[in-house]
């Protein structure tokens, strides 16, 4: 039997669905339920708002890489695969439907690791110890056809994020002209080469000797706690195109979260450890938060990460001192916001509270401060012009505000 792996194409035009809400609108409390290979624990009606216009597929993603199908390929599941699968049906908000989220109710341990492009691990110095022994990224995957039994439909031991089909059932999509579908073989000899092996290899050793290193500035700052884990994301401008935040419960109370893969080894260079972008970036708050991966600091901190890491500019503008930038205001506190729709940070303002700079096996990193700041500060910052920066820091330390992000306070200026 041949296996593939299921997932969405990417692409501009089509639709993306939000947040799973329940029946009052809410949003889920565990919206990872959907895709950890046994039945859903909430019975109640589910509904998807349309984060995305666009057109509407038989197969597609929802958030939380949550599967959601089309009644035509629910029959097509249904029928290969009745035992496999939980067909719970979902309202999509402005479309009639109906729809459902596929949802694998087994977990198979068949991963071929040495079949398999490249493997990692997470271990004890990442600091999740619930992932400890799980697979920490994977490429190139392929499984032993052997340790499947009779499943069609199932996930991944260890690699959750797979939702592996038989191929009787690719074969009636594709016969079918299901749409929205991408099959990646993880079956038949291995289409690696030994070369580009070696060379991930010799990456991912670079690559854990800066994680390893950094983790271990992290515990000294604060207590890491799986309850503050943070979905990374595959890709985008970022050293190691891997972007991963750490939050941390700071002795004080507080939360304390960092970037943490600025200062990744760049991909393309092997024959040395070096340092990325030389920085870091943490924000911290005496605000409690609730959960930590669906707090405003959070998502605050990857949209100053992005614009960090995407422009070369403001790196060298923050080299040489202290910087100011405004990033999108959706989502974030409305005290925050300013009527252009935007929050403002300052980046780069010292305290004794953190360490300024840390050292890696590749070289030395920054770590640089986040503090956003108050509509009315960013508009006398713009009145003032040149020295302004330097002058609101002054004012804060005078008014005794520190580094720390807060959702409200008092301006220090008039």
């Amino acid at each position: 039997m041949k296996y593939f792996d299921l997932s969405e194409h990417v692409a501009e035009g089509f639709w993306f669905l939000g947040h799973p809400l329940d029946a009052q609108g809410r949003e889920l409390e565990d919206p990872w339920q959907f895709r950890v290979g046994k039945p859903a624990h909430f019975k109640g009606q589910v509904r998807f708002p349309v984060d995305v216009e666009g057109e509407a597929r038989d197969y597609s993603h929802a958030a939380f890489i949550t599967p959601v199908v089309n009644a035509r390929l629910a029959a097509i599941f249904q029928e290969l695969a009745p035992n496999d699968v939980e067909l719970i049906p979902v309202e999509v908000d402005s479309h009639a439907g109906p729809y459902f989220i596929l949802n694998a109710l087994h977990v198979v341990k068949c991963i071929d690791d040495e079949a398999t492009e490249e493997v990692r691990y997470w271990t004890e110095e990442d600091g999740v110890p619930r992932k400890v022994g799980t697979y920490r990224s994977i490429s190139g995957m392929r499984i032993d056809p052997a340790k499947v039994g009779n499943a069609k439909v199932f996930r991944t031991w260890g690699w959750k994020v797979a939702l592996i089909v038989s191929e009787d059932i690719k074969d009636a999509m594709e016969h079918a002209g299901i749409t929205g579908a991408v099959f990646d073989a993880v079956t038949g000899p291995p289409t690696f080469d030994p070369v580009r092996r070696a060379e991930t290899k010799r990456r991912g050793e670079l690559w854990d000797q800066a994680r390893h290193a950094r983790a271990a500035v992290w515990r000294g700052l604060g207590t890491m706690s799986d309850d503050f884990y943070i979905p990374p994301v595959v890709g985008g401008p970022w050293p190691g195109e891997r972007q991963w935040w750490t939050a941390m419960r700071r002795p004080d109370g507080g939360m304390l979260i960092v970037t943490d893969g600025l200062s990744d080894p760049f991909n393309d260079i092997l024959d040395r450890p070096t340092a990325g972008f030389g920085l870091e970036l943490a924000i911290e708050t005496p605000e409690p938060l609730g959960e930590v991966w669906k707090s405003w600091p959070v998502h605050l901190l990857e949209r100053v990460a992005y614009e960090v890491a995407e422009f070369e500019k403001l790196r060298v503008s923050l080299a040489n001192g202290t910087l100011s930038m405004e990033v999108d205001g959706v989502g974030m506190p409305e005290t925050l916001v300013t009527p252009e729709g935007r929050v403002a940070v300052l980046i780069g303002m010292e305290t004794d509270s953190l360490p300024s700079r840390f050292t890696l096996p590749g070289g030395e990193v920054r770590l640089l401060t986040v503090k956003v700041l108050m509509p009315a500060e960013l508009k006398w910052l713009l009145q003032q012009g040149k020295g302004a920066a330097a002058e609101l820091i002054r004012r804060f330390k005078a008014a005794g505000e520190t580094h720390l992000s807060r959702s409200w306070r008092q301006p220090v200026v008039s």
